[in-house]
């Protein structure tokens, strides 16, 4: 794939993006309950992986793609709330396989990510344009 600055930029947003979308559904459904624990919600993340520019070894230019959205195999708790409406047979609710602190350092850094590839792209543009104006 012939690859340059710009679509390698727009690629990496676009991933982030997706990245800090999957972080706003898990804190959404932090505090939610079900009746059985297969029901219960589990944190989602996105799978990425690499593409390189067809001519990488000339360029060394590679980009990244979402290639998944998985639920993370983790353990629900169950909590005893018998007059809950959600409650099965022995009364326990299962609550959300979610953690709340790692959510938000997932999207610290995704939100990062996101800025850093704005900012070099913003200063690349920048670049450009003293360039045009030096031929001038």
């Amino acid at each position: 794939m012939a690859m340059n600055v710009f679509d390698i930029s727009a690629r990496a947003m676009s991933s982030q993006m997706l990245r800090l979308n999957t972080v706003a559904s898990n804190l959404a459904n932090a505090n939610t309950v079900s009746s059985s624990e297969e029901d219960a919600y589990r944190a989602m993340r996105p799978v990425f992986e690499t593409e390189f520019a067809d001519q990488m070894k000339q360029s060394g230019l590679a980009t990244v793609n979402v290639t998944d959205v998985v639920s993370l195999d983790r353990e629900v708790s169950r909590s005893f709330q018998p007059d809950h409406p959600l409650a099965d047979e022995e009364g326990y609710v299962y609550e959300a396989a979610v953690n709340t602190d790692e959510e938000m350092v997932e999207m610290m850094e995704a939100s990062r990510q996101y800025q850093n590839t704005l900012e070099a792209v913003s200063t690349i543009r920048n670049l450009m344009a003293k360039t045009m104006r030096m031929g001038q």
